[in-house]
């Protein structure tokens, strides 16, 4: 028994590719970009650190329910833990929940039970440290990685340095977040959530400053310092209608400050999204070829 009507066929391969497409997309924002592990693990003979990790865990996963950034302290004393998580500002509320969910169990398997830890995905991270632990320079340089494709002359850094330029403005203006394109330039930058609009500016300035430098004239590049990241794609075609900072990477090179176990994971989930794409447009082409020779 087979389908009568060819458009009914014809929907019905759009849906399942336009499944397979949202499914791919999907992947972008919880795809792992690095882990930052403290070396030393907290001794919980009486199950208290784990009880209050796991307080502040649930309390941040409560919240991305509702926010896009959240910072909060749970424990006393010696045993008082402070974490975050935050969310990209092109995420929706709904889709930061989904990745956030995500993380307490993806920490503890990724850190363990260590004094801080921070793991970062495409679309949101989670950050908590255990009273006393030493604090880092909100400009210190976390993670970096830079595109495997270098294009030198074309004008190529002039309008990258010009895309920057608008960037640091855009981040103040738009307190924290701000995303644009340039002359075939796409730019992202984030600020934590706490952060105050001049200082938001200035560490998106340096994180630039440091992609000039660290990236050269690679077409693309994510720099990760403590308080902000920034992104940025050289489309010489334009640039696609939808971009995203995880577009950005998904073929870059990894050479960076920062471990990167999800490198492979992110190559391996992207191959695994093409080829169900490729197989359902045979498919599809397959079948509606048989109903054009019926």
């Amino acid at each position: 028994m087979g389908f009568r009507s060819k458009p009914f066929s014809l929907l019905l391969c759009l849906s399942l590719l336009l499944f397979t497409n949202l499914a791919q997309s999907a992947t972008d924002y919880n795809t792992l970009v690095y882990k930052g592990c403290a070396k030393q693990a907290f001794q919980d003979p009486t199950g208290v650190y784990s009880q209050a990790l796991s307080a502040l865990f649930g309390s941040l996963v409560s919240q991305s329910t509702k926010t896009k950034f959240f910072k909060t302290t749970t424990g006393t004393g010696q045993t008082t833990i402070t974490g975050l998580f935050q969310c990209r500002g092109d995420l929706s509320v709904g889709d930061c929940y989904k990745c956030v969910s995500g993380l307490p169990v993806l920490t503890d398997k990724l850190c363990g039970k260590t004094i801080a830890a921070r793991v970062q995905l495409y679309g949101c991270y989670i950050l908590y440290e255990v009273a006393g632990f030493t604090q880092v320079s909100g400009m210190e340089m976390l993670f970096k990685t830079c595109g495997a494709t270098n294009i030198a002359g074309s004008g190529f850094e002039e309008r990258r340095d010009t895309a920057f330029s608008v960037m640091e403005n855009g981040v103040v203006s738009g307190h924290g977040f701000y995303t644009t394109s340039y002359q075939s330039v796409y730019v992202l930058g984030q600020c934590e959530g706490d952060v105050g609009d001049s200082d938001c500016g200035e560490c998106v300035k340096n994180a630039a400053q440091r992609a000039q430098v660290e990236c050269g004239n690679a077409i693309s590049g994510q720099i990760y310092l403590q308080k902000c990241f920034i992104s940025y794609s050289y489309y010489p075609n334009g640039v696609p209608r939808r971009s995203s900072s995880a577009s950005s990477s998904s073929s870059s090179s990894s050479s960076g400050t920062g471990q990167n176990p999800g490198k492979t994971v992110a190559i391996i989930l992207g191959g695994a999204a093409g080829g169900v794409l490729g197989y359902m447009l045979v498919v599809c082409k397959r079948f509606l070829r048989a109903r054009d020779g019926s």
